[in-house]
């Protein structure tokens, strides 16, 4: 039995990844030594634009993670651990982040394989789009209108958010709009 047919019986021929069975293919988990069944996995020709960037990344696609990420296969954790480190601007992704267990060398295989993050300076004070520096618990409004990227619904200019919570970016603080819990750029919030 060769590589691939030993990655589509253990993939039972779907997407290790989001399940689907539409044009699934093996991918190389990088950096990549040998490979095998252990540094490989099954994917979707979707799952691979995004993961290649010949597409933009969909957070929604991604909620499949919640599943894949309890995968026995350490390949298929390694890859949710780098999509949700890429989503974590999404809440839900950070809190599935946070969920997800990986043993010291699975981390540092999976950390290896992430772009280089640019610093942020997070002792830059936190301002608003007329330059009012913001503290937790402040209350702010937004200038203009917001698609709320995963939660379908756009925050209208003017809408009040209480008892914000700053970030370690200093651009950006979470805050609740319509019941949810999201983060916003400070640039686009006037300070009440």
């Amino acid at each position: 039995m060769n590589l691939s047919e030993k990655l589509l019986n253990r993939s039972q021929s779907v997407c290790e990844l989001c399940a689907s069975s539409n044009e699934i293919s093996q991918y190389d988990i990088p950096p990549v030594t040998k490979v095998d069944e252990s540094t490989a996995i099954v994917i979707c020709a979707e799952c691979r634009s995004q993961i290649d960037q010949l597409t933009p990344i969909n957070a929604n696609h991604w909620r499949c993670l919640s599943e894949s990420m309890w995968s026995e296969h350490a390949p298929v954790q390694v890859m949710v651990f780098r999509l949700l480190t890429q989503l974590k601007e999404e809440s839900w992704a950070r809190d599935l982040l946070e969920q997800l267990y990986l043993d010291e060398s699975l981390m540092e295989w999976a950390k290896a394989g992430l772009p280089e993050e640019e610093e942020i300076d997070s002792s830059a004070p936190t301002l608003d789009s007329n330059g009012s520096r913001l503290t937790e618990g402040d209350s702010v409004t937004l200038i203009k209108d917001l698609d709320v990227k995963g939660a379908g619904f756009t925050a209208k200019r003017g809408t009040l958010v209480k008892n914000i919570v700053l970030t370690n970016n200093p651009k950006h603080i979470e805050g609740k709009v319509n019941g949810i819990q999201i983060v916003l750029v400070s640039a686009f919030l006037k300070k009440v």
